[in-house]
This record gives C-alpha cells, sequence and structure tokens, in this order.
C-alpha cells in the first residue's frame, strides 16, 4: 500500500524548490570580492540605496549581506561582501561563496593601485604603500580568487557571469577608459593574462566577464562630478539586472 504521505511530502518538496527557484530569480546572490581598502563595502552600500556614512571601515572578519532596495517588480540582489586579503577568515569565506553556498554571480573590485591602506594593528598615523606594492598585491588577490571562480564555473550546470569593477576613478578621471581596458581580457597587461586564463579553465561559454568602471566616494572638495559617479553606478546596476535576467 502506498503510503499517501509520501506523495504529500514529495509536492511539498516540489512547492519549496519553486519558490527557492523564484526567490534566485528575483533575489540572485551576488559575491562581492578584492583585496581590503577597495570600497567593496562601499560601492555595495550605494548599489543598495544606503550609502554608510563617512569613514566607516570595511568589515574584516565575516561575509556580510545587503540586499538592494526593492523595486516595483520586487527585484534585487543579495549581496555577499567577502573580507580582503588581510582578513583571517578571507579563505573561509570564499569557500563559502564559491562551494558551500554557490553564488549566481561575481562583482570582483579593483583600485589601480589606489586602495586605501590599512595600518598595521596597534599603530598609527597614515598608511603609505606605494601604488606598485598596491598593484602587485591586488593581482595576487585576483590570483586566489580567480581559482574559486573557475572551479564554481565548470561545476554549475548554466554559465556564471564576473563583473571587474574598477573603482576609485574620480582619482584617474582623464585615463579611466584606458584604465578599464588594461583590466580586460586580451589587453596583455598581467591582470588580463589572469583573466584570459580564467575564461581558458572555465571555457567561454560557461563564464562572461564584463569590466566597468565606478565611482562611490569622492572627498570634499572634489572636482569629480557627482552626476559622471551616478551615471557609472547606474550603468552598473543595468548590466547586474541584464545579466540576471531582470530586464
Amino acid at each position: 500500500m502506498v503510503d499517501p504521505r509520501r506523495g504529500i511530502r514529495s509536492t511539498l518538496a516540489q512547492g519549496r524548490e519553486r519558490l527557492t527557484g523564484v526567490a534566485r530569480h528575483r533575489y540572485p546572490s551576488v559575491a562581492v570580492t578584492g583585496m581590503t581598502g577597495v570600497g567593496k563595502t562601499e560601492l555595495v552600500d550605494h548599489l543598495c540605496g544606503r550609502p554608510a556614512p563617512e569613514g566607516t571601515p570595511e568589515s574584516g572578519s565575516a561575509v556580510m549581506e545587503r540586499r538592494v532596495r526593492r523595486g516595483r517588480r520586487l527585484r534585487g540582489f543579495r549581496f555577499r561582501v567577502v573580507p580582503g586579503e588581510n582578513a583571517a577568515t578571507r579563505l573561509g569565506a570564499l569557500d563559502e561563496v564559491f562551494h558551500d553556498d554557490p553564488v549566481d554571480g561575481v562583482l570582483h573590485v579593483v583600485a589601480n593601485g589606489y586602495a586605501t591602506g590599512r595600518r598595521t594593528a596597534g599603530t598609527t598615523g597614515p598608511a603609505s604603500v606605494g601604488r606598485e606594492e598596491q598593484l602587485a598585491r591586488e593581482l595576487e588577490d585576483w590570483t586566489v580568487t580567480s581559482h574559486r571562480i573557475a572551479s564554481l564555473a565548470v561545476r554549475r550546470p548554466h554559465p556564471t557571469w564576473l563583473v571587474v569593477v574598477v573603482t576609485k576613478v574620480d582619482l584617474f578621471a582623464d585615463d579611466v577608459d584606458e584604465v578599464v581596458r588594461s583590466y580586460s581580457p586580451g589587453s596583455g597587461t598581467p591582470f588580463g593574462d589572469r583573466l584570459d586564463e580564467l575564461r581558458a579553465l572555465a571555457g567561454a561559454a560557461k563564464l562572461s566577464i564584463d569590466v566597468l568602471p565606478a565611482c562611490s566616494h569622492l572627498d570634499p572638495g572634489s572636482t569629480f562630478p557627482a552626476a559622471r559617479r551616478d551615471d557609472y553606478l547606474e550603468a552598473l546596476e543595468a548590466r547586474m539586472g541584464q545579466l540576471a535576467g531582470h530586464v
């Protein structure tokens, strides 16, 4: 005799799966990665429509989750911000977002060597780090992250998307296009070569790659137009919506 409760349990399980699928489509999860000081949390706060107070530091201890404000169509993103390279929990957080509870897309944030320096614990005064050292750290950070993205893309039954977000463009406003190209596949730069390697590992059909400029913070007295900053953020949001199938 067939247990009628089995059919009920099966129906309930299918209903939960459908609801989960709808939720993931409306609010896909996005890993936000990048080295310490590039402005990951600040970027997400702006995308969520709730900029953090000036001087708020990035978290260095755990994956943080934020959602964008809901639009009229009840769609947005669940952002999961991974600590930077100085955090003891970083590797565990990377495993979490790329393996244990895999995300739907990735924003990897870079700053063209202009990451905000972090002082060593117990010290005072400004943290001065040269651009060349910052760029080297940025590349090392990306190497660790890209291997996990490749593994994620290979395992997934459908394509994964990656957006490399070049932040702090107000600091090199006259060279934005050139800098964005330097972070793009096929550019021949060290970062571009790593992107080419990632695409080869994952397969071009399994991973889409975009590179977009952004600016989340303007220092007092900055001559960089706020309207231009907003245009960059709107373009990033629009592209994410396309990649997620929201539009």
